[in-house]
């Protein structure tokens, strides 16, 4: 996976973060965000990419340790800004952090999808022993029923791939690389992590706006993609959408 995400990095930002679905995204993620914040100091963010969340993280004042298992990412992360970020593996963040604490975990554009269930509920009691009293997960996570993709392979006549998420993975194109991916609606995640933690909130994230990968489509139409986005602004709150938004937050708080 390492390697996958390492030969990913170089071309993350283009492809994605500076990417028009990819701004508007990331946008509606950080309104659902803002309102978990409260009483929140410290943020571990995990799979963080290129940086850019741990950048918005420093910028509202917040201490924030950024991770990612691709040494390539963290090396894009720090030319762009001087915070804590550091190579580490989901896997082993209990470890890493032993003598640490963390009001919130943060988790952005499916990275938690990278993990196969018995995996995810290890997560969560690894998540569970680093947070602080009443601390948060803010999870974004990809699931199984996008009716984007549905309605994408269903146009291109690839019908054999219409619910090819409800498969235990998929081995999905990421920048040309194939990286095995696993889809979790939310009350998938709600039975994996109630052991540890109750439901605060989901919410949809991308039901009206298209996927990433429909960007070139949509790279010169501007203005259907704002019409498209002052939809998604309606239904923001709307829970029962999640699980067939592009991806979704769940907000969890430990018991």
């Amino acid at each position: 996976m390492e390697a996958s995400f390492d030969k990913v990095a170089v071309n993350y930002d283009s492809t994605f973060t500076n990417s028009e679905i990819g701004k508007l995204q990331r946008n509606s993620v950080y309104k659902q965000l803002s309102k978990q914040l409260d009483s929140i100091q410290n943020v571990l963010e995990i799979n963080c990419g290129t940086g850019e969340d741990a950048i918005w993280f420093a910028k509202q004042n917040y201490n924030v340790t950024a991770t990612d298992i691709s040494p390539k990412m963290i090396e894009v992360a720090k030319s762009k800004a001087n915070l804590n970020f550091k190579t580490a593996d989901i896997n082993s963040i209990a470890s890493i952090f032993e003598s640490e604490k963390f009001d919130l975990i943060f988790s952005n554009f499916g990275g938690l999808n990278c993990l196969s269930k018995s995996e995810l509920e290890k997560f969560f009691v690894n998540g569970d022993s680093i947070l602080s009293e009443k601390g948060k997960l803010a999870l974004v996570i990809m699931p199984k029923n996008t009716l984007w993709e549905q309605f994408y392979f269903l146009a291109k006549a690839r019908f054999s791939s219409i619910f090819r998420r409800k498969k235990e993975f998929v081995l999905a194109d990421v920048d040309g690389e194939k990286v095995a991916t696993y889809y979790y609606n939310p009350k998938d995640i709600v039975n994996l992590a109630e052991a540890n933690f109750e439901i605060v909130a989901t919410k949809p994230i991308g039901f009206f706006v298209p996927p990433s990968y429909l960007e070139p489509f949509f790279k010169n139409k501007k203005g259907l993609l704002g019409f498209l986005n002052s939809f998604e602004n309606r239904i923001k709150n709307w829970q029962f959408l999640s699980k067939y938004a592009d991806h979704y937050i769940i907000i969890l708080q430990k018991r």
